[in-house]
């Protein structure tokens, strides 16, 4: 691909060609190249070795790819691609318990992860909430733009405003909405 006009070319772009289907999967079970790895499903193979062939794709994504977000999406490229049904799975767990083991490991400590992650989100959710709850009981109405602060705040924060909203004598005192006690005159200082 070539663009640009007669005087000068800005983009030139160039790709390698592989035709994977013609390139012998068991070449590459070793490889050290991710790519190879997890595309050894879209190599040439005897239909016996398919299973061996999906074997060593994930051994290659879980030994070559540490991101956990990035090992999520290859694992499913590696299962569209290799296409195993039912009886092959059955089969793939007999034969190979230490890569279904790995995935199994890498499974729970994902999803562990987004439970935790799901949790502190919600947390941070319910601090929120209660912090404009404290500030409607003190202040009444709470203007839009300090509810849409009060919940993109993170845990440190909320923890802070909560704290000054025992002393506080405007909703703006607490989460500091830009006005400081120095533009009005009649505001109290802040401890």
């Amino acid at each position: 691909l070539s663009l640009g006009g007669d005087a000068t070319t800005y983009l030139d772009f160039r790709f390698l060609a592989y035709a994977l289907p013609g390139i012998p999967a068991r070449e590459h079970f070793d490889s050290a190249n991710l790519v190879a790895r997890l595309n050894l499903p879209n190599m040439a193979y005897a239909p016996e070795d398919k299973l061996e062939v999906y074997a060593h794709a994930m051994r290659g994504l879980t030994t070559l790819e540490p991101d956990p977000e990035r090992r999520l999406k290859y694992l499913d490229f590696i299962d569209i691609y290799a296409a195993l049904d039912e009886n092959e799975r059955i089969v793939y767990r007999q034969r190979y318990p230490e890569e279904v083991a790995e995935m199994t490991r890498f499974a729970e400590r994902f999803m562990e992860k987004g439970r935790e992650e799901g949790r502190e989100e919600g947390i941070g959710q319910g601090e929120a909430r209660v912090l404009l709850h404290l500030l409607t009981l003190k202040f009444g109405s709470v203007p839009e733009s300090v509810r849409s602060r009060v919940e993109s705040a993170d845990a440190e924060t909320l923890l802070r405003w909560s704290e000054q909203v025992l002393s506080a004598d405007r909703v703006e005192d607490v989460v500091g909405t830009g006005r400081t006690s120095q533009d009005d005159p009649n505001a109290s200082p802040r401890t």
